[in-house]
């Protein structure tokens, strides 16, 4: 799918593919015009370059007799430049949809909502492996941290509807949820996340043993090599060592760690048990 742009003098066209999340820009000198949230452009313009807006184009399918209006990639790519510019709500899309220029033609509140409606399991996962393809080509390219630490844990959304499907009271006497999420400390993104309601607990250990597992994914394949359950531990090419407070302190989740060939930092609160445990180590 082909589409003709202007370049920043208006003089001309070039074809580019329309699977962008943002428009070509060139830099030119003597104009005196503003743009706002530039910075978000260069963000989009990274999403294209590795293949993550095109690979989210591919991860969702269209049903019926035409294509969408509005490339769900190119959707879906505008909706996290929004968030990562600051926006919380489909609303805030109209500070990308001002600036046609910079970014493109922007989908309705109501076509983001269906677009998002229409992601079912198979689609998610689609979608994961669009993004862990393109994280695997931006680390190629020299954007592969020197180690990698992966921190887990869970934190509270508050949320002020009682409508909201999941939503329930959690132990500090709010009301919302309470996802899981695995992050790289590297660059402090969300490699994977859990919905879960207000009231699910913060140490499960099956949960945060999940996240990790879906972060584990999200990396290159030479990253994840000798991290399976029941890989060899000198199979491991690139150690990963994951970081968790008390609540990770979780026999399974360690037991699970353990069998991944993963090394962990997990606090635990101190009891004269654990003392004489530590103790009975030896040291070698």
């Amino acid at each position: 799918m082909l589409r003709h742009i202007k370049n920043s003098n208006g003089e001309g066209t070039r074809e580019v593919n329309a699977t962008r999340t943002v428009e070509r820009l060139w830099v030119t000198g003597g104009d005196r015009q503003t743009v706002s949230h530039a910075g978000t452009h260069v963000l989009g313009e990274l999403a294209d370059r590795v293949g993550l807006t095109a690979g989210y184009s591919a991860a969702v399918p269209w049903a019926g007799e035409r294509a969408f209006g509005h490339d769900r990639g190119r959707l879906l790519g505008q909706v996290a430049v929004m968030l990562a510019a600051g926006g919380r709500c489909v609303a805030d899309m109209g500070a990308l949809r001002d600036q046609p220029d910079v970014f493109g033609e922007v989908a309705s509140p109501a076509t983001i909502w269906r677009a998002f409606d229409a992601i079912d399991d198979s689609v998610l996962d689609a979608l994961r492996a669009a993004r862990a393809t393109a994280r695997a080509k931006a680390w190629a390219a020299g954007g592969a941290p020197g180690e990698v630490v992966l921190d887990v844990d869970a934190s509270l959304v508050e949320i002020h509807s009682e409508r909201k499907q999941g939503a329930t009271p959690h132990f500090k006497r709010g009301f919302g949820f309470h996802p899981m999420f695995c992050f790289l400390d590297a660059t402090g993104e969300a490699l994977a996340g859990v919905l879960r309601p207000g009231n699910a607990a913060a140490n499960s250990g099956a949960d945060q043993l999940a996240v990790v597992e879906m972060a584990i994914a999200q990396l290159p394949g030479e990253h994840q090599q000798g991290h399976q359950p029941g890989d060899a531990p000198d199979s491991v090419v690139h150690p990963i060592l994951v970081r968790a407070d008390s609540a990770g302190a979780v026999r399974g989740f360690i037991d699970g760690l353990v069998a991944r060939n993963c090394e962990f930092s997990i606090s635990a609160r101190v009891s004269n048990a654990l003392d004489t445990a530590i103790a009975a180590v030896a040291d070698d």
